[in-house]
């Protein structure tokens, strides 16, 4: 009997597109999740075997682990895997507040007094790599939660004191690292005050620009900004990675062209960002990890499994600002 699963979907771009070969490279190197948000996001497949993917990754906690974030191995659950979740069910249109309450029980559990969640680093133990805190609480891991959250109209004791969080952490920021920017841009861009958080971004925009954490005039090699080849370090010999906290392209910031972060940026601008991001594509159809997230040291399962992560998310910006990703 021949294996349904494994036969290919009807492909509708030319044999030798970006869209094509995509697919063969998320088919070939793919968790099984990402395989099904492909299908989900360019062959019209249904929600529900993303559903069904991600349940694995789940906890009776009511939180996700087990590696859902790649750089954060071992199966405890953490904010960062459960920030992953809630972007799939957001992704899929099944973020309601039914599914979200298991999510905000689990966050109220690991949350400080103000409803902050606390970024984690990975650490190596008997179980493998897995986390622990490395702030009390963090911008970088509540914001992306608590917009998403708004975004999808969940409400919830806990996400009270997380949005008050969030208000002070991105309007006292006056020096920020590129991820705190990527994460107040998500909390800002599905903030329930409109006004508030239009003024918020547009200091935020100033601050990212007179700081230089935006590469605005980007050399046509930068397609490989943040994804140089692993090499040794001589004196360790341990593979480096690619640098989390190098300036980001406009792109980045401006996941679509309704973000709040897309007045940052001229027209020029983001069409030369968009032109870095269309030339990042590599020989097999997939993108680079540009920003691992969790990833200080090279480690290479997790950087593979990030790959169709990051090609997903690459051809979800071109189409989301007109770009062909046939």
């Amino acid at each position: 009997m021949a294996d349904i699963a494994a036969a290919p979907l009807i492909l509708t771009s030319p044999p030798d597109g970006a869209l094509a070969r995509a697919e063969r490279f998320v088919w070939r190197t793919a968790r099984v999740l990402e395989q099904r948000l492909f299908a989900h996001h360019f062959r019209e497949g249904a929600a529900a075997p993303v559903e069904a993917a991600l349940e694995a990754y789940r906890n009776d906690d009511g939180g996700y682990g087990h590696a859902l974030e790649p750089g954060l191995r071992g199966p405890a659950s953490l904010p960062e895997h459960t920030a992953r979740a809630l972007r799939v069910l957001d992704a899929v249109g099944r973020c309601d507040a039914r599914r979200a309450e298991d999510v905000c029980r689990y966050q109220t559990s690991v949350s400080t007094a103000e409803g902050a969640l606390a970024a984690v680093r990975p650490v190596g133990n008997g179980r493998g790599a897995a986390g622990m805190p490395d702030a009390p609480g963090a911008l970088s891991a509540t914001g992306p939660v608590v917009g998403l959250l708004h975004r999808n109209e969940v409400w919830h004791a806990w996400l009270f004191r997380a949005t008050h969080f969030c208000w002070q952490a991105v309007e006292s920021l006056e020096a920020a690292r590129p991820g705190e920017v990527e994460a107040a841009v998500l909390f800002l861009d599905h903030a329930p005050e409109r006004a508030r958080a239009e003024a918020a971004a547009e200091r935020l925009g100033r601050l990212v620009r007179r700081e230089g954490l935006a590469v605005l005039d980007p050399d046509p090699s930068a397609s490989a900004l943040g994804t140089a080849p692993p090499t040794a370090d001589a004196g360790t010999r341990r593979p480096s990675a690619p640098d989390p906290g190098a300036p980001r392209l406009p792109h980045d910031y401006a996941r679509t062209p309704d973000s709040l972060a897309r007045a940052w940026f001229t027209d020029a601008e983001m069409a030369r960002s968009l032109d870095v991001l269309e030339a990042g594509r590599r020989e097999d159809g997939g993108w680079p990890v540009r920003h691992p997230a969790h990833t200080p040291e090279y480690v290479p399962l997790a950087l593979l499994e990030a790959r169709p992560m990051a090609t997903i998310e690459a051809l979800r910006t071109l189409a989301a600002y007109g770009r062909p990703v046939t």
